[in-house]
C-alpha cells in the first residue's frame, strides 16, 4: 500500500503541495472516523497539542518535499532518499541520546551514497540541475521525517494506552492546516481537476496515508525489529519498480545494483547488535 505512495502522487496532476494537503486530509477524516467508531475522541492537554502541532510542522515539510522529488526524479528515486532517515536518527541517537556509535552505521552510510551515485550517475555535473533539486528535496524530506517520526513517538507516549487512530488523525489535521497556508501563501489551487485525480488523492489519502500505517503500527510491536526493518524496505524496492514498469524509468544494470546496495545500507543502518545476556 505505502510503495504506491508515489504513483498515487505522480498521477494526481495537482502541485506536491496540494497533492500533500489532500493526503493528510483524507487520511485525517478517515482516522477521525474510525476514533469516532471506536469512542476514542478525547480532547488533548496543551502538552498533547504542542507536540501533535509539532509533528504535523515535520510531516507537513517531509510529505512537501517528498511530493516535491517525485515531481523531479519520479516516485522511485523519490521514494527511495526519504529512506536514509535511518541515518539522521542515528545521528541524533548518538548526538543527543547517549547511543553508543556502531560500526555496522559508519559501513552503511557510505555503502548508502555509494548505491545513490550508482543510480543517478556517477558523473554529478552532468545530472540535469532540476534533477539535482528534487535529490536535495528527497534529502530534506528524509531529514524532516526522521524528526516526525521523533516527535510522533514522543506524543504517542504521552497518550500510553491509547488507540494510534487519535494520534495519527491529530498530527494528520494539524498537518492539513500547514499545507493548507503554504497553498494559499504560494497562490496555488485546492481545485482538482478531474475525475483520475479524485480518484489518485482519494487512495493515496486511504491506502498509502491510512490503512497502510495503520497496519504497519499495529504490526511492529509483534515481530522482531530486525524482520520489521527488512520488510518495510519493500516500500521504496517496490517504489522503484513500479517507476520502471508504469513510467519506463530508463534504468541500466548499475541503477539496479544501486538501488540494491543502497536497500542494503538502509537495513544494515536499521539493525542494532542483540545485547549479550550476562551469566
Amino acid at each position: 500500500m505505502i510503495s504506491f505512495s508515489g504513483v498515487w502522487v505522480k498521477v494526481s496532476h495537482v502541485t506536491p503541495a496540494s497533492s500533500a494537503f489532500y493526503r493528510v486530509l483524507f487520511g485525517g477524516i478517515l482516522l477521525l472516523a474510525a476514533a469516532i467508531w471506536r469512542r476514542e475522541i478525547k480532547w488533548p492537554n496543551t502538552r498533547q497539542l504542542v507536540l501533535a502541532s509539532t509533528s504535523g510542522i515535520f510531516l507537513a515539510f517531509d510529505l512537501l518535499f517528498y511530493h516535491s522529488s517525485i515531481f523531479y526524479v519520479g516516485p522511485g528515486l523519490g521514494t527511495i532518499l526519504p529512506n536514509f532517515q535511518v541515518f539522521i536518527l542515528a545521528a541524533i541517537g548518538i548526538l543527543f541520546l547517549g547511543e553508543k556509535l556502531r560500526w555496522s552505521l559508519l559501513t552503511a552510510i557510505p555503502l548508502a551514497f555509494s548505491g545513490l551515485f550508482l543510480i543517478v550517475g556517477i558523473d554529478w555535473a552532468s545530472l540535469d540541475s532540476s534533477y539535482k533539486v528534487g535529490i536535495y528535496f528527497g534529502l530534506g524530506a528524509a531529514f524532516c521525517y526522521a524528526w516526525f517520526l521523533l516527535s510522533l513517538r514522543k506524543l504517542q507516549a504521552e497518550q500510553a494506552g491509547a488507540s494510534i487512530f487519535f494520534a495519527l488523525m491529530a498530527v494528520s489535521f494539524v498537518t492539513a492546516v500547514f499545507l493548507a497556508a503554504e497553498i494559499i501563501h504560494s497562490g496555488g489551487t485546492f481545485a482538482i481537476p478531474d475525475l483520475q485525480s479524485l480518484a489518485s488523492l482519494a487512495a493515496l489519502g486511504l491506502f498509502s496515508h491510512t490503512l497502510g500505517w495503520v497496519i504497519i503500527t499495529n504490526a511492529l510491536p509483534h515481530i522482531r525489529a530486525s524482520l520489521s526493518g527488512l520488510i518495510l524496505l519493500l516500500q521504496p524496492a517496490m517504489a522503484f519498480v513500479w517507476d520502471v514498469l508504469l513510467f519506463q524509468r530508463p534504468t541500466s544494470a548499475i541503477n539496479w545494483l544501486g538501488v540494491l546496495v543502497v536497500l542494503a545500507a538502509v537495513y544494515l543502518g536499521t539493525v542494532k547488535p542483540a545485547q549479550r545476556k550476562h551469566r
